[in-house]
């Protein structure tokens, strides 16, 4: 049988190109589907024409040839990545992975989460966490990520101790730190000399407290030679370190490169007070210092004496608490000049200082240049019993008080009635917080009167009566009068009236005015 035209050419295009493929020809006959002339459209039937408003298969049709797309795309994209290069595969897969990785700020939260606290940029306040050596590893990882860091916070975390430097080779990190807090850290040796090594680093420290870790006694040198001069500091806290005479020396070379402190405490470091000359002597370097607390520090009258000469150049200061130093007594005498030179201070606090008559009344020549006095602490002096009359003057003068301390001051009856006699008068008039309290010797007359004069400091918020914890005595000879004065004062939040014995009627009264004016009166005998 002879060939037809056609196919004598499709045997001419076979033996041109003889290795011509399955796929060449399913390509050729879809290219020749396209470009095959289009039929002439048939005339509609009258049943067409019927049936022409429906879509019966129209939807599914759409949907199969979608899917089949779909399907010849992706096999194209396999085929697509199967000829890729290996290292771009590589490259892909690093991708990927460090974008499932948590961030810096996500590895913050986590970590903050775990501790149960809030996250915080500026202020990171980890306080009694119980930190392991693991944390802090893990928080000196973060601090890259805290470049706005202010505060930081880790007292009262006992593992800190020992593992300081991990953190501190990190600060640079957060260069605006201003407050490091670590009390009670057990800091060591080598946290000292980590932490000095880092006062080159957070220039902007303000704010420094070291208190209550007792290894730093001796060590002092250790941090203090590392400061430079012109340092921020503002704020030293070492309370109960266990200091030594010899980190007393190390502390007046200090003073010498923080012109800008503020606040000093040195509280409860006993054996200090040996080199207290020494530190008064540099205590005119720090001439903006407003806050001075020695309290506990074993302080005697000749290093009393050294301190109340630095006093008249210390003209800012607004706060001198010297309690609980009791060989001072009697060694206010050389003192009254430069105490009365300190014309701002409001806080003076000489609590259990042995103060005697003799210093009653040299305070009393001192009291009256103090016109911005507000809080004065005069208790656990037995001395002040029946010499109140000395501080007379200052009384009448100290317009400002608001907050009088004679707890334990062996107070009569007299010194109660020179009380309430003042404030009749106009004076003590911005007077909130009294504590009268362990003064056993009063008597019943005295309280009484005492009570009756009670309603005119109407500002007074808080009164303390109790008796000391080895006495109980009956309150009905004054019950009544004191009953009628709490109706006076609408500030009162709490009375202290301990070992005070009530009957049962008087108690049910006192609840009842509790539960009514939401007062807080507490009473237990």
């Amino acid at each position: 049988m002879e060939k037809t035209d056609d196919q004598n050419c499709q045997d001419r295009h076979e033996e041109d190109n003889p290795k011509s493929s399955p796929f060449d020809f399913v390509i050729k006959q879809f290219q020749g589907k396209k470009c095959a002339p289009e039929k002439k459209k048939e005339q509609p039937s009258a049943i067409k024409e019927f049936f022409k408003g429906f879509d019966f298969g129209k939807s599914e049709g759409k949907d199969r040839r979608e899917i089949e797309e779909t399907e010849i795309s992706n096999d194209g994209a396999d085929d697509q990545s199967e000829r890729q290069d290996p290292s771009v595969e590589d490259g892909l897969s690093h991708l990927t992975s460090e974008a499932k990785s948590p961030s810096g700020e996500q590895k913050f939260n986590q970590f903050m989460e775990k501790l149960g606290k809030k996250p915080s940029s500026k202020n990171l306040d980890l306080n009694n966490c119980a930190l392991s050596a693991a944390d802090i590893t893990e928080l000196a990882s973060l601090l890259p990520f805290l470049p706005e860091l202010e505060e930081l916070s880790l007292s009262w975390n006992g593992c800190v101790g020992g593992t300081l430097k991990a953190l501190t080779v990190h600060l640079h990190h957060v260069s605006l730190l201003k407050v490091l807090r670590l009390n009670n850290c057990r800091l060591t040796a080598e946290d000292v000399i980590s932490l000095g090594e880092a006062f080159e680093i957070v220039s902007q420290l303000e704010e420094l407290d070291l208190s209550w870790n007792s290894n730093i006694g001796g060590k002092l040198s250790l941090l203090t030679k590392k400061l430079q001069e012109g340092c921020k500091l503002k704020c030293l806290k070492m309370t109960d370190c266990n200091l030594t005479a010899k980190d007393g020396e190390s502390l007046a070379e200090l003073l010498n490169v923080i012109p800008n402190l503020e606040v000093l405490d040195i509280s409860i470091n006993k054996n200090i007070g040996c080199s207290m000359k020494v530190i008064a002597q540099d205590l005119k370097n720090v001439p903006g210092l407003k806050e001075l607390n020695l309290h506990m520090c074993g302080l005697k009258q000749d290093s009393f004496q050294g301190l109340d000469t630095a006093l008249q150049h210390l003209v800012e200061l607004r706060k001198l608490d010297i309690s609980c130093n009791r060989e001072i007594g009697g060694g206010f005498k050389a003192s009254t000049a430069h105490l009365a030179s300190l014309k701002n201070l409001e806080v003076l606090d000489l609590h259990q200082c042995c103060v005697t008559e003799e210093d009653m009344t040299v305070l009393s020549e001192a009291a009256l240049h103090l016109p911005e006095l507000e809080i004065l602490n005069l208790s656990w002096n037995k001395c002040v019993g029946g010499n109140l009359k000395l501080l007379l003057g200052a009384l009448k003068l100290a317009t400002e008080i608001q907050v009088l301390r004679l707890s334990s001051c062996n107070l009569v009856a007299e010194d109660l009635a020179l009380l309430t006699s003042l404030r009749q008068d106009g004076h003590l008039a911005r007077l909130q917080k009294l504590d009268l309290s362990y003064n056993n010797n009063i008597s019943d007359e005295g309280w009484a009167v005492f009570c009756q004069g009670l309603g005119a400091f109407k500002e007074l918020s808080e009164l303390d009566v109790s008796l000391s914890p080895s006495s109980c005595r009956d309150c009905r000879p004054w019950f009544g009068e004191l009953l009628a004065a709490l109706t006076q004062l609408p500030a009162l939040a709490e009375l202290a009236m301990q070992r005070w014995a009530l009957s049962e009627s008087q108690r049910k009264q006192m609840e009842g005015f509790n539960q009514d004016n939401k007062r807080n009166i507490r009473f237990d005998c």
